[in-house]
């Protein structure tokens, strides 16, 4: 049995998200190959070789795999995927957006967003916004699975030796064009790798007071800003920032939830933090429930002290 990952990468660095990706793969008891499609991509074939439990490498490196389009990316998996049993993707925006591709091609279902892999043939996964598990059996020949990140440990990203194989193919479907790209920079932590998330809520009022209250706390903590759905809305914070259900999901070891009142939405991506700290005026606000400190007041007035004692 034979296992295929398909690396997320920026071209430069390996994410985070395959390793985590990886130990799903490595419940399986399978040989485990990982897939590095792109452009110029050595730095990410050598960080991929060095990852424990990864037995090969295969690289894909060709000009119309360097943007990591979708259409791309999906033929490339579905003209390889008859060698495996499962072939696995972080649950990411990236991985969302191109597994399903590659199964339609292969006239195979998806599992989605799995948490726990029970056997070779069985997974499960959250549903009705995280308020209720599923346990999926697929009878297919290949398995094509989105996996939850946070649900799994990260593997190890040194102490392997894989072999490196390059691939030959290179079709380019030609069905899509990246026009631009604009990458926000910042100091700050990746929102889904953060160690702790500052998140701000409609109850800031504006996208003035979000800055000026949260970064300051942000940059005390080095944590990471996040957003509920809310709050992206009325245009507080850029897109990228978005927890929730339709946002991304995280499990950092804090979470901080400000302004936040707590939609089943905004539960379903931040409930698996180790440590909820809620502060909200309303007390009667759902986010109390998931919670592990809660603080009732005027955030305008708590904020600025918390940050000053910290």
């Amino acid at each position: 049995m034979s296992v295929l990952v398909i690396a997320e990468h920026d071209n430069k660095e390996l994410k985070s998200s395959s390793l985590n990706c990886l130990t799903a793969a490595g419940k399986l008891d399978a040989d485990i190959h990982l897939l590095v499609a792109g452009h110029q991509v050595s730095s990410v074939s050598e960080a991929a070789k060095n990852v424990s439990n990864v037995s090969k490498v295969l690289v894909a490196d060709a000009e119309q795999y360097g943007q990591l389009t979708a259409e791309n990316i999906a033929l490339l998996v579905a003209s390889i995927a008859s060698a495996y049993t499962h072939i696995l993707v972080a649950a990411t925006t990236f991985g969302k957006n191109m597994l399903p591709r590659a199964a339609a091609l292969c006239d195979m279902s998806q599992i989605s967003d799995i948490i726990s892999v029970e056997s070779e043939n069985t997974f499960i996964r959250p549903i009705y916004a995280g308020n209720a598990l599923a346990m999926v059996q697929s009878s297919d020949a290949i398995k094509f699975i989105t996996v939850r990140a946070t649900a799994f440990d990260a593997t190890a990203a040194v102490g392997g030796n894989a072999e490196v194989e390059a691939i030959n193919e290179s079709n380019d479907t030609k069905l899509s064009e990246v026009m631009s790209r604009e990458i926000a920079a910042g100091d700050r932590p990746e929102l889904t790798a953060a160690a702790a998330i500052i998140s701000g809520g409609r109850g800031l009022g504006s996208k003035d007071k979000y800055h000026q209250l949260l970064e300051p706390l942000a940059d005390k903590l080095g944590a990471a800003l996040g957003a509920s759905r809310a709050a992206v809305d009325a245009g507080f914070a850029p897109n990228d920032y978005q927890v929730g259900q339709t946002g991304k999901i995280v499990a950092p070891d804090l979470y901080f939830a400000i302004g936040i009142s707590g939609a089943i939405q905004h539960l379903a991506g931040m409930q698996s933090s180790k440590v909820i700290v809620a502060i909200n005026k309303d007390e009667d606000a759902p986010i109390f429930q998931v919670a592990d400190y809660g603080l009732v007041g005027d955030l305008f007035e708590i904020i600025p002290e918390l940050t000053e004692k910290l």
